[in-house]
């Protein structure tokens, strides 16, 4: 039903039946749209683009996976998606978009945005982008000095944050296992090994544990909230600190100017290793179903996009680090020391895993996560039943 309403409606596309008009999808947040059509009109003036089009169209990040699963098989897809990495790993084992790596010189790229992207021997995406990782952001009016130890953060959550009548200490995405993957690798563990889940573990019990007494023995994190909540907190300076995405970094700007202070998120005190965050990057994909005629125009869009020039606009911009390797070392990126304190955390950070069993993990994880962050079940039972769930909806894929 699904793809037959597709076909008739929404992935209709009339207009990109010639090698004149460029389909394209993206996911992106609503104040980055006006940056994305500049980059486009700005591609159209160039000599020889004369009666381009490109048609863009946005979809939420979720039904943007479904509608271009449904128009792939539908034989009716866009030509391209602008997209974070979790989704390729499907679209790649589908067949949907193309191995790029003798289409484009991906060697211009920074290495761990496209190790982000790599599957099975194939680059599956074109990096726009290098980082979409977590970090820690705090307010400059409440907090003097950034703590570098959780021991740090905890001492001042218990000795300073009462007076301020805040709402919470600290507060980030509790019910999102995207969050928990920085705090399970300070613990010595991740998600996957290859295309393994390994959630069962001593790392994941401590890193449940660690939640759990943030939430109700110290009680420095709200009880409930998700990530609207969190983010209400910390503009409206009702929270000290937040773990958020580097793709926050210009809405935090915009709302606390010179307050915003951004830092690495403390190092655990308790094994003494920073947390890791994922990282990856927004990615072109270009679908398996382009018209041969279109590839030549399709791939001067997409290295004009990613150009030094609009990698460093785009950082001016929307404080998005490049994956362009040659613009990171532009005066206007390593002046900026917000650039650099990205980039640290980046360093710190692990490739977000691009294999399609992944999406298992995430949501046996979230389900887990959630039992255990109520306390209806304790943390070893949590990990136990999250590896078992994770293993037995990789065999349901696999059929």
């Amino acid at each position: 039903m699904v793809i037959a309403a597709c076909a008739a409606a929404a992935c209709s596309r009339p207009a990109d039946e010639t090698s004149r008009a460029i389909v394209l999808w993206e996911q992106d947040d609503a104040r980055v749209a006006p940056y994305i059509d500049s980059v486009i009109e700005a591609f159209k003036k160039l000599p020889g683009n004369s009666g381009l089009e490109i048609i863009r169209t946005h979809y939420q990040t979720e039904d943007l996976r479904q509608r271009f699963q449904a128009a792939s098989l539908a034989g009716v897809p866009p030509d391209l998606l602008l997209c974070p990495s979790d989704t390729a790993g499907l679209f790649a084992v589908s067949g949907f978009i193309m191995p790029l790596e003798n289409e484009f010189d991906l060697s211009r790229y920074n290495k761990t945005v496209v190790d982000a992207i790599t599957l099975d021997g194939h680059a599956w995406g074109v990096p726009v982008t290098n980082g979409n990782h977590l970090m820690m952001f705090y307010n400059r009016r409440l907090v003097k000095t950034p703590p570098a130890t959780t021991d740090e953060l905890f001492s001042f959550c218990r000795r300073e944050a009462p007076a301020l009548k805040l709402d919470a200490c600290m507060a980030f995405d509790m019910g999102e296992p995207f969050w928990l993957m920085p705090w399970l690798a300070a613990f010595g563990g991740g998600p996957m090994t290859g295309k393994t889940p390994t959630l069962d573990t001593k790392a994941m019990r401590d890193a449940l544990g660690f939640y759990s007494d943030l939430k109700f023995e110290k009680k420095f994190v709200p009880k409930e909230c998700d990530y609207n909540c969190m983010d209400s907190l910390f503009k409206e300076a009702r929270t000290a600190f937040i773990i958020n995405g580097d793709w926050a970094i210009s809405e935090y700007q915009r709302h606390l100017g010179r307050d915003l202070g951004i830092c690495l998120i403390p190092k655990l005190s308790s094994t003494g290793v920073y947390p890791s965050p994922m990282v990856s990057g927004k990615y072109f994909m270009l679908s398996s179903g382009i018209k041969p005629e279109k590839m030549a125009v399709i791939k001067r869009f997409v290295e004009f996009y990613t150009s030094r020039e609009n990698q460093i606009r785009q950082y001016l911009e929307l404080k998005r680090l490049p994956a362009l390797a040659s613009a990171n070392s532009s005066p206007e990126i390593t002046s900026d020391p917000v650039s650099r304190i990205s980039m640290e955390q980046i360093l710190k950070g692990r490739p977000m895993p691009m294999a399609t069993e992944m999406r298992a993990v995430w949501d046996s994880a979230r389900n887990y996560m959630g039992l255990a962050m109520s306390r209806k079940m304790d943390a070893a039972t949590a990990a136990e039943r999250m590896q078992e769930e994770a293993l037995r909806k990789i065999e349901d894929m696999d059929r």
